[in-house]
């Protein structure tokens, strides 16, 4: 039987499925600045205070009231956030591509992502909360494509 990723929509689901889908890379964690001119997103190296080594939010049941701005990611949001990374399994089957290879999913490995160098862990982040929102343009690291 084919797995669950592959036999049903996003809409489908279970919320334990739906969640089990983040890979870990934390990347949504990272703060991300949108110029108003042109639209375009920036990554910066500054990362919620809330992450930890793991790249697990150590708030995560809570992570809204501490942080009204984190996202509730939803089959609905997808075509709306261009900034998720092209390799984020909500993108990925959105767009009706496969996950990739080192996904914990397919690899029965809890930690794939980040023993694969697939997330923020080996980039040089700093929390959120030790720079001046002013000051976030100075840790732009790449722009979103």
């Amino acid at each position: 039987m084919r797995p669950f990723w592959q036999r049903k929509t996003l809409r489908e689901m279970t919320a334990q499925e739906w969640e089990s889908l983040c890979d870990g890379c934390a990347k949504c964690c990272l703060q991300k600045l949108e110029d108003d001119e042109t639209g375009d997103i920036y990554y910066t190296r500054l990362v919620c205070r809330y992450l930890d080594e793991r790249c697990q939010c150590r708030v995560y049941s809570e992570r809204q009231q501490k942080v009204p701005s984190c996202i509730w990611l939803t089959p609905d949001d997808l075509d709306k956030l261009q900034w998720l990374p092209d390799t984020c399994a909500y993108r990925v089957l959105h767009e009706g591509k496969p996950l990739p290879s080192w996904h914990p999913l397919r690899t029965g490995k809890p930690l794939s992502t980040l023993k694969k160098g697939k997330s923020v862990q080996q980039w040089p982040i700093l929390p959120d909360d030790s720079v001046p929102e002013d000051d976030w343009e100075e840790h732009i690291i790449f722009k979103v494509n």
